[in-house]
């Protein structure tokens, strides 16, 4: 059997970036021809797609858990990593997007409709696009950063131009199956729909689309029932059919009295902003089952009162197909004039201005912390560099410090207050500490010292066995100096000595 579902969470995990490539090329007569390292790949993205063909979330109920394919490493050569395979998910048109807020980010009401929910990683730059003409040979490359994980929930709101509303069992699903193709379960007992059901209707030169909402009771709106669980998918609908059941046998019961219910729980519904309150729209109502003949002397006895409050009245049969046609017109006609008046008006322009500079790139945040302040820099671009940052690698460490300079940071951590030692942290949570120590200027690309180190970071305080080997040679000539000045000096005492023995024999 299959089943209808509207609102399911995704877990989407879109795919990393590639790690760029350290290479030096190597011809023959040409030991050292340059850095050839070539850049990794971007990771996939995952995209949502409004596909007409879709008509429920139930794939995604069974396996929530999304993710894109990885971005290839960099190789030598200049010879790029492949790009990871992006993700593609079909959903309904008329798919809200939220985040894990409830923030609306997207709403996917025209087929073809593309939104990229989760962005893949960044291929991290080869050592051969990272050379200057100062920095001729680097000796690291970029790491590529992860794609973005998370959670948005998809929520299904039926795009459909009339919505048939009513009590359980009073012939909505009858209704849709006798003017449509479609063919929804019937039954003789409450709440036989589950699941709204759509329809194509064709009355002369006008098609549109019915929607048979499941029933609404009283209460619906606060949550009984199953009416707010589908109200919401009646929202996008222009006009509103009111189906009342004119032979139902439950006591205390009538036509008018289901109406009442009905409009109580629609006006008590709210709309998201920029809609029209689903009492301002077109109703029309539709007394059923006049096939009974009890039926047919309460639909008479109650269309003058139902007239008196301004509703288009029409007196229906599923069962004989009596009146049929003239409800299909008249809802054909109300959905033609409300194309025709959405057609003209102008189409709203969405003017976006973001000014150069106009946003921080960055912002440093004090926290209070048991050893003193910590200061934690936020923003896309350090915490993204520091993702890219091969840690074990000096010459990395150094271009990020520089990187870090040149955006302004030590200024900033200067005037938020930092000094020499304090601690800084880049990135939400844990990040990564360091002691700041500020620097001088930026010299990485003035640097003489062999590929991969940065003489500004002691990263290995140990001595070398050349170092070692330099100190002992020093001593050991600083001993044999010291021996030769004592050795000199007490010759030269002992030749004294002398002389004035032989003057005193004289």
């Amino acid at each position: 059997m299959v089943t209808f579902v509207d609102r399911v969470t995704l877990h989407l995990s879109a795919g990393k970036g590639g790690n760029g490539c350290v290479s030096v090329k190597r011809e023959k007569f040409k030991p050292l021809a340059g850095p050839d390292g070539g850049n990794g790949g971007h990771g996939g993205d995952i995209v949502l797609v409004a596909d007409p063909q879709v008509t429920t979330l139930l794939s995604y109920h069974h396996s929530p858990h999304r993710s894109a394919g990885n971005g290839g490493f960099g190789m030598g050569d200049h010879r790029s990593g492949a790009l990871g395979e992006t993700l593609e998910l079909p959903v309904p048109v008329g798919t809200v997007v939220k985040d894990v807020t409830g923030e609306t980010l997207v709403d996917m009401i025209e087929p073809g409709m593309r939104f990229v929910a989760a962005p893949g990683g960044i291929g991290g730059l080869g050592n051969a696009t990272l050379a200057t003409p100062k920095r001729k040979a680097p000796g690291f490359a970029l790491l590529g950063t992860p794609g973005w994980q998370g959670d948005v929930l998809l929520e299904l709101k039926t795009v459909a131009d009339v919505a048939l509303v009513g009590y359980p069992s009073a012939g909505k699903s009858s209704l849709i199956a006798a003017i449509s193709a479609a063919r929804p379960k019937i039954a003789d007992y409450p709440f036989t729909t589950l699941h709204p059901n759509l329809g194509v209707v064709q009355a002369g030169d006008v098609r549109y689309t019915v929607a048979d909402v499941p029933g609404l009771i009283e209460g619906a709106s606060e949550g009984k029932g199953l009416g707010l669980e589908f109200l919401r998918h009646v929202e996008r609908c222009t006009a509103l059919v009111h189906v009342l059941d004119c032979a139902t046998l439950e006591p205390g019961r009538d036509p008018i009295s289901d109406l009442e219910v009905i409009l109580a729980e629609l006006g008590a519904y709210p709309v998201p902003e920029g809609q029209r309150p689903l009492l301002e729209r077109p109703q029309i109502v539709v007394l059923n089952k006049i096939d009974v003949p009890e039926a047919k002397d309460l639909a008479e006895l109650v269309r003058p009162d139902l007239e008196a409050r301004g509703f288009r009245v029409f007196e229906i049969s599923t069962v004989s197909h009596e009146g049929l046609r003239p409800l299909t017109f008249a809802l054909g006609q109300i959905v033609a004039e409300h194309r025709a008046v959405e057609a003209s008006k102008p189409p709203v322009e969405r003017i976006v201005i973001r000014p150069q500079g106009a946003e921080r790139e960055f912002t440093i945040r004090v926290e209070g912390g048991t050893y003193g302040d910590i200061y934690r820099v936020l923003g896309v671009k350090p915490v993204r560099w520091v993702q890219q940052t091969d840690f074990q690698n000096e010459e990395a460490v150094g271009y990020l410090a520089d990187r870090l300079e040149k955006l302004g940071v030590e200024d900033e951590l200067f005037k938020a207050g930092a000094q020499p030692g304090s601690t800084v942290v880049i990135g939400e949570g844990d990040g990564v500490v360091f002691d700041w120590q500020p620097s001088l200027g930026s010299v990485a690309e003035l640097m003489t010292a062999p590929r991969g180190t940065d003489p500004r970071l002691d990263m290995n305080p140990r001595r070398t066995t050349s170092q070692r080997r330099e100190k002992y040679y020093a001593s050991m000539d600083a001993k044999a100096e010291a021996r030769a000045e004592l050795e000199a000096e007490r010759i030269a005492a002992k030749n004294g000595q002398i002389g004035t023995g032989d003057e005193g024999v004289e």
